[in-house]
């Protein structure tokens, strides 16, 4: 089921830090406060400070649009912005996205939001989604992607994945961290776990284990061969506005030289 938006300051703080994995003494000893009053304010006692407040979101990471909301809830006016990704104002941010994918061209990277929307991609990235998903091709011209339904759709890109039992749990728990995150995410992300779970049968959809190799490589059976990947992320530092701190660019690297060898081949000028 869907996680409800929390209707009150103290759910709110309360969710953000257990979301986090951090106890109210460590958030405690972080803010150079007592205990008692951390558990005072999360149980409705106490009312923080908007300095306070501020800094208590700051050390749970929690997403700026959160941080407004808390501080709406606390009696406080909002503090971050939010602008649409085509507006003047972000003008440098859009420059400095188109200059991370044409740099990374022709392997593929994208632009992704915190709910998986695919806002922009580079050749490459096109490239690979439609030779995984032939279907992607045929949707009208400006719909937009949504990576988590792509992959949720019968002919998603898992069902191309030939090691799925190394990479699917390092893929759900990728995704569930994000559904902390975002709790719309939650319902879809459940039941990627089950179609993942019947895809590998009888093999147990295990934690992900900590010894692995440095990268996790997802290696895809396609009419070009198998062809090998690694992804690194990247994201703006210190953003102000709520919408440049949903994004983040998916780096995707060819792990082995016969899969950069196709795609120089497949994509050259």
């Amino acid at each position: 089921m869907p996680t409800a938006t929390p209707t009150s300051l103290r759910d709110t703080l309360q969710r953000a830090r257990k979301t986090r994995r951090i106890s109210q003494l460590e958030l405690a000893l972080r803010m150079g406060v007592s205990q008692r009053h951390v558990s005072f304010v999360e149980s409705g006692r106490a009312q923080p400070s908007r300095e306070l407040l501020l800094a208590w979101l700051h050390e749970l990471q929690a997403p700026l649009a959160l941080r407004n909301v808390a501080l709406q809830q606390a009696g406080f006016a909002p503090v971050y912005s939010g602008s649409e990704l085509g507006a003047a104002v972000l003008a440098p941010a859009r420059e400095a996205l188109g200059r991370l994918l044409d740099a990374h061209d022709p392997l593929p990277a994208m632009v992704m939001d915190a709910a998986w929307n695919v806002l922009q991609m580079n050749r490459g990235a096109l490239w690979l989604a439609t030779t995984l998903m032939p279907w992607l091709a045929e949707l009208p011209a400006g719909q937009p992607i949504n990576m988590l339904d792509a992959m949720l759709h019968p002919e998603g890109m898992t069902r191309h994945i030939t090691n799925l039992d190394e990479v699917a749990p390092a893929l759900l728990a990728h995704l569930r961290d994000d559904a902390s995150v975002v709790p719309e995410l939650q319902p879809r992300v459940e039941q990627f776990a089950e179609q993942l779970q019947a895809r590998l049968g009888k093999r147990a959809l295990a934690p992900w284990p900590r010894q692995m190799a440095p990268v996790l490589t997802t290696r895809f059976a396609t009419p070009h061969g198998e062809l090998a990947f690694f992804s690194m992320f990247s994201t703006f530092g210190t953003p102000q506005d709520i919408t440049l701190a949903s994004l983040r660019v998916e780096h995707v690297f060819a792990a082995d030289a016969a899969t950069r060898a196709v795609l120089d081949a497949q994509l050259a000028p």
